[in-house]
């Protein structure tokens, strides 16, 4: 390899690998900080709002004082054992997340409003819902295996 070529070949390693460290700030819209994490997503998706006038999810989906809708309790010291490796109680052939599976993760399925799904699209408040980029970042999430971090 002459030593243009091997420069070249450098030059495309540097921008890879710049690429792969893409701010996500830039995707996640009316969320900003959110991050492919369990923490974040429960932060800033399922317990909070945002400025695109999104409602929280535990608006309708605690235990706090009502039962929680579609028997999801979102509530944070049980939300992840709500969600990750759990039937739908609307839906018992389905998995609300698989880890590492994001298209036969039922949670996807209804914020996204796919067909098959039984009941209305997530939130039922909305519009608006979950943007693109909130929505590449809670499946980008389910597609590292759902850790509980």
């Amino acid at each position: 390899m002459g030593r243009t070529a091997f420069r070249v070949v450098i030059l495309l390693a540097v921008v890879t690998l710049a690429a792969c460290d893409e701010q996500l700030s830039s995707l996640a819209g009316p969320t900003p900080s959110l991050e492919p994490t369990f923490t974040s997503i429960q932060q800033q998706i399922f317990e909070a709002g945002d400025s695109s006038g999104r409602t929280a999810c535990t608006t309708c989906h605690t235990s706090t004082g009502r039962n929680p809708s579609g028997g999801l309790n979102l509530d944070h010291d049980v939300a992840y054992d709500q969600l990750v490796n759990l039937a739908a109680r609307g839906k018992p052939t389905a998995t609300r997340v698989v880890p590492g599976d994001v298209d036969n993760s039922y949670l996807i399925q209804k914020l996204e409003g796919a067909s098959g799904i039984v009941g209305r699209r997530m939130p039922a408040n909305g519009p608006p819902f979950l943007t693109d980029g909130q929505l590449l970042i809670l499946r980008r999430w389910i597609a590292i295996g759902a850790p509980r971090n």
